[in-house]
């Protein structure tokens, strides 16, 4: 299934949804159940929000502003300029290197559910009428694991913007490598750091968005090697997760440890960036950073 086709099952999805509601009958305790998918929980202040409104909120939950987690195709949405997104890749399929037993099961409900072939999308656009490469990976497809199509995937990207001759834009979101491919998945390390230190002797602008959550190899490679480094509020980013960490040099960590305020505190990323305001900071990197010979 192409983006092309998970946009138009998005729509479809939505018409029934919109239907659904329409159907549904003032609840009443002990009569009628709430159809399933027309509330959601918020996860930090557990409120029960409204599908559509939270979708039409650029899915920050209404009650406590809880930047929730994205789906590729809504971040796409947000992010770029209506129609300018042409996908790249998207025939790149994960294989099964270890013979892990139902791997390859799983990635294909996963590709039912989720409308896209593995956790990361890319391809050109624009935003704010400004060109670039964007790629963004889903937590919603085995968290965001980087495998060895993600890694190829990350890599065309920035081999795309060199022959483009435009900037990088990556919203990364992950649990970091993929176990079911074992040293193939950490390979994808050093694949992608040196793609992206090529990318940046050629004068090209790399912008990274880390998002919640953002860690393990992922953190440890493309994520961070961006000329620009911005995150939302509150993501989780680092390498080891806090329990482990506190589990192993056996003391409690400062509130907020790994937290991405907490980061910009001690100069790991440049600045923390409201969901509604990434675009048009984005669109004013891109016009500020862009080449005469673009």
């Amino acid at each position: 299934m192409t983006l092309k086709d998970a946009f138009e099952k998005r729509k479809t999805d939505l018409n029934e949804f919109k239907e659904k509601r329409r159907k549904i009958r003032p609840f009443i305790k002990g009569d009628d159940k709430i159809p399933e998918g027309l509330y959601e929980k918020c996860p930090s202040c557990e409120a029960s929000l409204h599908s559509e409104q939270v979708k039409n909120n650029s899915f920050i939950c209404t009650e406590c502003g809880e930047h929730i987690r994205v789906r590729a195709i809504d971040r796409i949405y947000l992010t770029t300029d209506k129609y300018s997104f042409k996908e790249y890749g998207s025939d790149y399929l994960s294989k099964n290197p270890l013979n892990i037993e139902n791997y390859e099961d799983k990635l294909r409900k996963l590709k039912d559910s989720n409308g896209i072939n593995e956790a990361y999308v890319y391809g050109t656009a624009r935003i704010n009428g400004e060109k670039c490469v964007i790629g963004v990976m889903d937590s919603y497809f085995l968290m965001g694991s980087m495998g060895s199509v993600v890694g190829e995937k990350v890599t065309k990207t920035f081999e795309l913007a060199t022959a483009k001759n435009v900037p990088v834009i990556i919203f990364t979101a992950s649990g970091g490598a993929r176990m079911q491919e074992g040293i193939y998945s950490l390979m994808q390390m050093a694949k992608t750091s040196t793609e992206i230190a090529k990318f940046s002797e050629g004068g090209g602008l790399y912008i990274s968005v880390l998002t919640h959550p953002t860690t393990g190899g992922v953190t440890a490679s493309f994520a961070t090697l961006g000329d620009i480094i911005i995150a939302e509020p509150k993501a989780l980013i680092g390498f080891a997760g806090p329990r482990v960490i506190e589990q192993t040099i056996g003391q409690t960590l400062p509130e907020g440890f790994q937290r991405s305020e907490f980061l910009l505190s001690k100069g790991f990323i440049d600045k923390v960036v409201h969901r509604n305001d990434i675009k048009p900071l984005l669109g004013k990197l891109l016009k500020l950073h862009r080449r005469s010979d673009a």
